[in-house]
């Protein structure tokens, strides 16, 4: 009984923490403290750190559900919605793409959401002992991606232009991917497998470096190729998916 209220009470902190990274900024965007730009990075970086809650449930099943609930959330947040908070926030983060769109909803954050909610639901059934997986791939979803496009626009010089992405990289982004990508792979393998491994299967550190460096190459190659307006989906859930096949095979 206890661990249900255990389970209980983490869930309860996740969704205050998720409300709060989604409202703080519409807040301060309907006050013009932060522009819409401002507001979906805040959303986007800040959102998907609920993840990290993960390894913590005795029931494996509850980030699914925390994340589910939110893609739902987020997939009613359209132009047409009479639901003042659900318009409120479409009307703060969304792009101009999503503009026109048959039905103008956030497309970006749902595919964001969709992958998150996939890899929870996957990992709950078939790894519940390896979250760690999921989480440093949408890790590199919510922050490598987003200082790769901040790096790449205003540093980059050096283009890399494939017609099917619908975008131009850079060099420069592109390097900026794979050295934060890294990064966080390690800080999830090392943080959830070594350090404070709770309910997951421990690694070794020579294990940490390895899955790595090998998952932010698998990333960094996914989002060069994949078209940007599903890249939210590609990059988290392909260098997943690659890496743990990997090591069920190779490693």
């Amino acid at each position: 009984m206890s661990n249900i209220f255990t389970d209980l009470g983490i869930v309860g902190i996740t969704f205050f923490y998720v409300l709060l990274t989604i409202f703080i900024p519409l807040f301060l965007y309907k006050k013009e403290k932060i522009s819409k730009f401002s507001a979906r990075k805040a959303v986007h970086m800040f959102a998907g750190l609920a993840i990290l809650s993960s390894p913590f449930y005795f029931w494996p099943f509850w980030p699914t559900i925390v994340a589910g609930t939110l893609t739902v959330f987020v997939y009613l947040s359209s132009k047409e919605s009479k639901v003042k908070q659900l318009k409120d926030l479409y009307d703060a983060i969304s792009e101009e793409q999503e503009e026109g769109l048959k039905r103008a909803f956030l497309q970006g954050p749902f595919f964001y959401c969709l992958s998150i909610t996939s890899l929870v639901f996957i990992f709950g059934i078939f790894s519940p002992d390896q979250f760690y997986f999921p989480i440093a791939g949408v890790l590199i979803m919510i922050v490598a991606d987003t200082l790769a496009s901040i790096i790449g626009k205003r540093w980059g010089k050096i283009g890399i232009s494939l017609p099917w992405t619908n975008s131009k990289r850079t060099l420069e982004g592109s390097l900026t991917f794979f050295t934060t990508a890294y990064l966080l792979c390690f800080l999830s393998f090392y943080l959830f497998g070594l350090l404070i491994p709770t309910f997951q299967d421990p690694l070794s550190l020579p294990t940490v470096l390895i899955y790595s460096l090998i998952t932010s190459l698998i990333a960094t190659f996914i989002e060069l190729i994949s078209p940007s307006t599903y890249d939210d989906l590609t990059v988290p859930i392909g260098s997943t998916i690659i890496i743990y096949l990997l090591t069920l095979t190779f490693l």
